[in-house]
């Protein structure tokens, strides 16, 4: 079971993989969800416009959106740290690709100090995609792997609008690592059902809600 990743062994018993802070692998997140992130995907790329330079962080989630931004056949600029966008946008014609460069992390990305500054000092976009572990309504957006937290902030800095693509499963899941408050985002995408006491909340601070 832990080598199937639904267990971890602890001492004197196990622990769900799923649900907790840990991270999962990239091949198990890649088939997890598939339609749910695949819906937030083409709700996101309904959002970009021809000549936009887009941010795409190391989320299974951009991964989906790959695909959609390559069928869309519009001129755009792709920055990323995710090996499998990079493959999937590698024969788009339409599409200026960007990787970032720096250590090659376990999860298929470029990660370490080297990309950070990579992207710190040489690129900006004017929209950011991204995904986390989690978002927890008193807490904001939590992440469960610090390499990829500090690639994700510093994309968040050098972006002028930042869209978070959550879906229902990630609503109320903790993470142990803060990635922003939801008043340092532009918008949530989300198929989850949100009230309209948290709905107004974030109208209050300027927080788009993007229900697909």
């Amino acid at each position: 079971l832990e080598k199937k990743e639904l267990l971890r062994r602890t001492h004197g018993g196990a622990v769900p993989m799923d649900g907790g802070s840990g991270d999962i692998s990239l091949k198990k997140r890649k088939a997890t969800n598939i339609e749910a992130k695949a819906k937030l995907a083409k709700a996101a790329v309904g959002m970009i416009a021809t000549g936009d330079s887009l941010f795409l962080d190391a989320s299974t989630t951009t991964f989906y959106m790959a695909k959609e931004i390559c069928a869309l056949k519009l001129p755009v600029t792709v920055i990323t740290n995710s090996l499998s966008v990079i493959s999937e946008l590698a024969d788009c014609e339409t599409v200026k690709l960007i990787g970032v460069g720096g250590l090659v992390g376990n999860n298929s990305s470029f990660v370490g100090r080297f990309a950070e500054k990579c992207i710190e000092d040489n690129y900006f976009a004017n929209k950011m995609f991204f995904s986390g572990k989690g978002l927890v309504r008193e807490r904001g957006i939590l992440e469960s792997n610090d390499q990829e937290c500090a690639i994700k902030k510093a994309m968040m800095k050098n972006s002028e609008e930042q869209y978070f693509m959550c879906d229902k499963s990630k609503i109320g899941r903790v993470g142990f690592i803060k990635l922003a408050d939801f008043s340092q985002v532009s918008g949530i995408i989300t198929d989850a059902e949100i009230d309209n006491e948290w709905s107004n909340e974030l109208d209050e601070i300027g927080t788009k809600l993007i229900i697909c």
